[in-house]
C-alpha cells in the first residue's frame, strides 16, 4: 500500500529541489542524508524548517524526502525550503496566507548576469593604461 505524499518544487539561482512530504515520525532526508548531515557545516537547519514551524505543527509530525541539484548550499537551502512550503500548501491549503506573508512561496528572481564581450566579468573591465 502506497504512502499518499505531497510534492512541491523550490528553486533558487541554480538550485532545484523535489521535496515530498507526508504524515510519519519526523525523519527529514536530503539527497539520502540526515538534513543536518547534509547541511552539516552550514547549521541552518532552523531556516529550511521554518514553513513547518509557521504553520505551528512540529517538524516530527512530518515525513520528508528532498532530492536538490545545482547550485551551491544557500541557492539548495532556499530551494529546499520553498519547496517545502509548496508541499505543504498543497497538503492544508489553508496554510497558504500564512506562508505568504512570510515569503517562502516567492521565488527570488535574482540569477547570475552574464559576462558581457570585451569585459573580465560581467562587469568587471580591464584596468585601463594610458600608455
Amino acid at each position: 500500500m502506497a504512502v499518499q505524499y505531497f510534492e512541491g518544487i523550490g528553486r533558487r539561482k541554480e538550485s532545484v529541489a523535489r521535496v515530498r512530504v507526508m504524515k510519519g515520525s519526523g525523519q527529514f532526508i536530503v539527497n539520502s542524508k540526515p538534513l543536518a548531515e547534509y547541511f552539516t557545516r552550514y547549521g541552518d537547519t532552523e531556516a529550511v524548517l521554518a514553513p513547518i514551524q509557521a504553520t505551528g505543527d512540529s517538524p516530527s509530525l512530518y515525513d520528508v524526502t528532498v532530492i536538490v541539484k545545482g547550485g551551491g548550499v544557500n541557492g539548495q537551502k532556499d530551494a529546499v525550503q520553498m519547496g517545502l512550503a509548496r508541499a505543504l500548501v498543497l497538503m492544508n491549503p489553508g496554510s497558504k496566507p500564512v506562508m505568504r506573508k512570510e515569503g517562502f512561496l516567492t521565488r527570488d528572481p535574482r540569477i547570475k548576469e552574464r559576462k558581457k564581450p570585451g569585459l573580465k566579468r560581467a562587469r568587471k573591465a580591464p584596468t585601463y593604461t594610458k600608455r
